[in-house]
C-alpha cells in the first residue's frame, strides 16, 4: 500500500528485499527478476526496488513542465541486498515503472535483460477535477468531481539520457513472444509521445560490461533446441498472414476454403527439453504451506507452470552461464 504514508514499509521494494534475504539463507548463486506482464506503478517504488541491486548512485531522470532543471531520482542508500548475478525478464507487457527498474539495470551493467521490447510508456501523468469550485494549489488527488482531465506533465529518462518512450527498452538478448503477433505498445497509439534525449547523469558510474555476445550466443543455441519457440514463430507467422488485409470471396465454397485453411497452430510443446533444475519453495515458504490448503494448490500451480515455461528454462541457462 505505497500511496498511505502511515503504512510505514509496505511497498514491493521492502518485500522484495525480505524475499532475497530468505534465498540468501539458502546461499543463492543467482536471482531472475520475473517482470514480464508487469504494468508498472510508483516511480519512488522503482527507484528503491533498482536500490536493492545497486549501490547509492542515479536511477532516472525526469523532466517536468513546470521546470527547466532536470529532476534526478536516486537511490541514497549505500550497498546492496543482493550483489549476485542478476537477469531481468520482460517482455511487451512490461510498462513504467518496471522500464524504469529494467532500464536502469541494464545501464549500470548490473543485469541481463531478456525477453521481448517493453511497453514504452515513460511519461508521468496527473489527473484534475474538470470542476471551477476546486482549489489545484491545495487539491491532493482524493476530492470528487463529475469529470476529470488526465494530462501528461513529465517525460522520465534514463540515466544515459535516452527514454524508453516509444521505443521501450530493448533486451539484451531478444526471444520471440507471443504479443509479437499482435503488438500492442504505445508506439501503436497515433498519438504517442516520440522519444527525444537528454545529457547522460554525470554522476552515473556503470559496473563493468556484461558478457552480452557470449551470452546471445548461448541463448540462441539454447532456444534453436527448444520446439517451443519454433512453434511460436510459426504462429506468428500464420497470424499475422491471417489478420494482414486481403479480399473475401463472396462465393461460399471459397470462403469456406480461404476459412478453413486459416487455422492456426494452437498447441505448443512446453515440456521436451532437457533441465537441469527443479523449481521448489525456500524453507520458510515450505514452512507457512503447510498450514494452508488454498494456497498449497495455488503453489503446486504456479511451480507446474515455471516447470514449463521455455523462457524461464533459458533464463537459467544463462544465470548458470554468468555464476561461473
Amino acid at each position: 500500500n505505497w500511496e498511505d504514508e502511515n503504512t510505514g514499509d509496505n511497498g514491493c521494494a521492502n518485500d522484495v528485499a525480505k524475499e532475497i534475504l530468505k534465498l540468501k539463507k539458502e546461499n543463492i548463486s543467482g536471482l531472475i527478476l520475473d517482470l514480464r506482464y508487469n504494468g508498472g506503478g510508483s516511480i519512488d517504488e522503482a527507484v528503491e526496488l533498482t536500490g536493492v541491486f545497486i549501490d547509492a548512485g542515479p536511477v532516472q531522470q525526469i523532466k517536468t513542465r513546470s521546470e527547466e532543471k532536470i529532476i534526478t531520482l536516486k537511490d541514497v542508500n549505500r550497498g546492496t541486498i543482493y550483489d549476485g548475478p542478476l537477469l531481468v525478464l520482460v517482455n511487451g507487457y512490461s510498462a513504467s515503472a518496471s522500464e524504469i527498474v529494467a532500464g536502469a539495470l541494464q545501464d549500470y551493467h548490473r543485469a541481463l535483460i531478456v525477453g521481448s521490447p517493453t511497453y514504452g510508456k515513460a511519461t508521468g501523468q496527473i489527473v484534475l477535477p474538470l470542476d471551477t469550485t476546486v482549489d489545484l494549489e491545495k487539491y491532493n488527488g482524493q476530492q470528487q468531481a463529475a469529470n476529470y482531465l488526465k494530462i501528461t506533465t513529465d517525460k522520465l529518462y534514463r540515466i544515459n539520457g535516452t527514454t524508453a518512450q516509444f521505443t521501450g527498452i530493448k533486451p539484451d538478448i531478444i526471444l520471440p513472444d507471443f504479443l509479437e503477433a499482435d503488438p500492442q505498445r504505445e508506439s501503436d497509439d497515433p498519438h504517442a509521445l516520440k522519444p527525444t534525449t537528454i545529457d547522460a547523469n554525470k554522476y552515473y558510474m556503470p559496473y563493468p560490461p556484461l558478457p552480452v555476445s557470449t551470452l546471445q550466443s548461448l541463448a540462441k543455441q539454447d532456444a534453436d533446441t527448444i520446439k517451443f519457440f519454433k512453434q511460436l514463430e510459426t504462429y506468428i507467422h500464420q497470424y499475422k498472414i491471417m489478420n494482414a488485409p486481403a479480399d473475401v470471396s463472396l462465393y461460399w465454397k471459397e470462403a469456406l476454403a480461404d476459412y478453413q485453411s486459416d487455422s492456426l497452430e494452437t498447441t505448443f510443446d512446453t515440456a521436451h527439453y532437457t533441465r537441469f533444475y527443479s523449481v521448489a519453495n525456500n524453507a520458510y515458504d515450505l514452512e507457512r504451506l503447510k498450514t494452508d490448503s488454498s494456497s498449497q494448490y495455488i503453489n503446486e500451480s504456479f511451480i507446474n507452470y515455471l516447470s514449463r515455461d521455455a523462457y524461464v528454462k533459458i533464463s537459467y541457462d544463462l544465470l548458470a552461464s554468468m555464476a561461473k
